[in-house]
């Protein structure tokens, strides 16, 4: 069916166990069924961005380790030679069904950046406007721990936010959220739709469930979390099964639909940039008795804040906290910690809001999860 009114953006995540054989290896058979159905969804209408994992799965054997490495020079040096195999394969699949795959390696730096991030939502635009299906993976060769996304999963939520996706698809090897364990429990419900995020959900959360993946159900439940605050449907089911994709967009399919039922919760391209990838440089702490009500006007005075941490200029992204040190939000402030520690009431300088309206994301007044 195509899509109603306008041409539905989908972005897919799919995660290693999904596109290796049990010898870690890219299986061809795998690969070429979900890019079936990848053009099938491009041939009803739908612009596609793939999230692809497996790099690593697909390189660590050609490098001649036995096992998946676990040095970060190691896994740097199989992601450098399984990429290419991974782009390789995409790249003739895809021309086989008439259509052109396009690389993005990206790093949370890139992200972080303001200016980057937006130069990256550019370059995604344009490709999709031009019918390339952009295939999206972390620069493994040359990211390290501190400064990864965590997995694929954030990493896919992220991107669904960037390009003002209609969905996000997220493909594993299990077949959506249950209200417990499946592996353990035998009566294990699988939750069809959420709306919310609830500590009970957050705990029906399991350890990885694959040797070959990095990404549990923790970080599947992080990464809803995001899309759910950009106003962006998600939805987890279980790569392989014949037709996913298209019954996922259809809302027809085995699985889990992620849907916020507050329609007031979607944020804009500034605000995903500041709650999810901007890398606060500092803190700022409210004065003691100060009412945290008044972040839910989105206004925050030089004489709310009675503690400055760290070192920051004009502009940078900051952490708010309360009295008592608990995390209310992030903002982009408009003094440098030197001047917010110099502050004089009296001083008609000081007159502007430390963090302007547009410029604040407040998670405690819409249960964001700022800082993922």
């Amino acid at each position: 069916m195509t899509p109603d009114n306008k041409t539905k953006r989908v972005v897919i995540k799919i995660g290693s166990s999904s596109l290796t054989s049990s010898h870690g290896e890219i299986s061809r058979r795998k690969l070429e069924r979900l890019v079936d159905e990848v053009a099938q969804l491009k041939d009803q209408g739908y612009e596609v961005l793939l999230v692809s994992s497996g790099a690593v799965a697909a390189g660590y054997r050609k490098l001649g380790c036995l096992n998946r490495p676990t040095s970060l020079p190691e896994k740097q040096a199989a992601a450098s030679i399984g990429q290419g195999l991974l782009m390789e394969a995409y790249s003739e699949l895809l021309l086989s069904n008439g259509y052109v795959a396009s690389q993005i390696l990206i790093t949370r730096e890139d992200f972080s950046d303001e200016n980057r991030y937006n130069n990256a939502r550019n370059t995604a635009n344009v490709l999709l406007e031009r019918g390339i299906v952009p295939i999206v993976n972390e620069n493994d060769t040359v990211t390290v721990n501190r400064l990864k996304f965590g997995d694929n999963d954030t990493l896919s939520a992220k991107v669904a936010g960037l390009v003002d996706a209609d969905m996000l698809l997220i493909l594993s090897d299990i077949d959506g959220l249950y209200n417990a364990d499946p592996r353990k429990d035998p009566d294990a419900t699988l939750l069809r739709k959420v709306e919310e995020i609830t500590p009970e959900i957050e705990a029906a959360a399991g350890d990885p469930g694959s040797s070959v993946g990095t990404g549990g159900m923790k970080s599947k439940i992080d990464a809803v979390k995001i899309a759910m605050a950009s106003g962006i449907p998600a939805f987890l089911g279980k790569a392989g099964v014949p037709n996913i994709l298209l019954q996922a967009v259809e809302k027809e399919a085995t699985g889990t639909y992620f849907e916020s039922k507050d329609s007031a919760v979607n944020l804009n391209h500034k605000k995903q940039w500041i709650a999810f990838n901007s890398g606060p440089e500092g803190e700022v702490v409210l004065a003691e008795g100060a009412d945290i009500s008044m972040l839910g006007k989105k206004r925050l005075l030089p004489s709310s804040i009675c503690k400055v941490k760290g070192y920051f200029q004009e502009g940078s992204v900051v952490r708010i906290l309360d009295f008592e040190g608990n995390r209310i939000g992030l903002g982009v402030v408009n003094y440098s910690s030197e001047q917010l520690r110099e502050y004089d009431q009296t001083q008609d300088k000081y007159a502007e809001e430390v963090v302007k309206n547009d410029d604040l994301v407040c998670h405690l007044e819409a249960s964001i999860p700022v800082g993922i």
